[in-house]
């Protein structure tokens, strides 16, 4: 055997090791595009079913979210209703009722003055009022020896 035709064998050999590797290559990747292939139709069928549970889930919400907005609306109508009732009412009783308590009062306190003494006059300081000197103060109580 000559040198060129061992050179031959060798880059023969050679090649033939390069492509089987390839080929385990591009069996691997047809197995890793099979799983991708089969992976990718599994979440498509899951995904379409999740989709239209959401999108029923968003049709419920915007339902639910109407009937509040309609809630809140007539929750504000009756607020106002209720604010003009308080105000018609006030403005029917308040003063009557203020007169009549007050009328009350002053007959009371006439009932009430005829059989009492007057009251003792108080004593004030700049911007106060101060109670009236009481009988039993410090100056008239004697001490206990």
């Amino acid at each position: 055997m000559s040198g060129g035709e061992v050179a031959g064998i060798l880059v023969a050999v050679f090649w033939a090791i390069l492509v089987s590797f390839l080929a385990l290559v591009l069996v691997r990747l047809a197995q890793t595009l099979k799983a991708t292939t089969k992976m990718v139709a599994e979440v498509s069928e899951q995904a379409v079913p999740l989709l239209a549970d959401a999108s029923a889930t968003v049709r419920s919400a915007h339902t639910q979210l109407a009937r509040v907005d309609a809630i809140a609306s007539d929750v504000q109508e009756v607020t106002a209703n209720a604010s003009a009732l308080s105000s018609t009412v006030s403005s029917a009783f308040g003063g009557p009722l203020v007169k009549v308590a007050a009328f009350g009062y002053g007959v009371r306190r006439a009932i009430g003055k005829k059989g009492a003494p007057p009251p003792e006059p108080k004593r004030t300081v700049v911007g106060r009022t101060l109670p009236a000197a009481r009988r039993g103060g410090r100056r008239n109580r004697r001490s206990k020896d």
